[in-house]
């Protein structure tokens, strides 16, 4: 499902940004397809991304860097034939999964409105702060997990000694 990115791929990356942040990015009335493309130009790490791999073709990409004490999670993209598929969160878990391994909180910024915004919240994402454009959200190791009707499964702490946390 996921390989180590290599630096022939940022253009296939670069090409996806602009396709999968098109419609949010329009509808914030910010979508500058040079600029989209450049964006992940500009920031692409091989070492910290990963190409997710799904009926072995490319289905999309994320990368978790470290920055300021934490975990950052960026260019997390999914082709749109591959959304809703349950393909996302199948990621999420196993990129959780190794930063609670880390004890390391995990921060990341989503725009105002997309649908993404659910998915991190379903894994323990909060609110940190937001502006106009932008959503920055975090989730400290360990954090609930919720599951489809409103329930919270609390996830194994990396810490023993420090007590899982509920979110709702």
């Amino acid at each position: 499902m996921l390989r180590s990115a290599v630096a022939s791929d940022v253009e296939l990356l670069a090409e996806l940004r602009a396709t999968v942040m098109r419609a949010d990015l329009e509808r914030l009335g910010r979508y500058d397809g040079h600029r989209a493309r450049q964006r992940l130009r500009d920031s692409f790490s091989p070492q910290h991304t990963s190409v997710i791999m799904s009926d072995g073709g490319l289905a999309g990409c994320v990368t978790v860097r470290p920055a300021r004490g934490r975990q950052w999670l960026e260019h997390f993209y999914l082709a749109p034939h591959h959304q809703g598929r349950g393909l996302g969160s199948a990621v999420l878990r196993t990129v959780l999964e190794r930063t609670d391994a880390q004890g390391m909180t995990v921060a990341l910024n989503v725009l105002q409105g997309s649908a993404a915004r659910r998915l991190y919240e379903r894994h323990g994402f909060v609110v940190e702060t937001q502006d106009p454009i932008d959503v920055f959200m975090m989730r400290p190791p360990g954090a609930a997990l919720r599951v489809p009707g409103g329930r919270t499964e609390v996830q194994e702490d990396p810490d023993p000694h420090d007590p899982p946390r509920r979110r709702r």
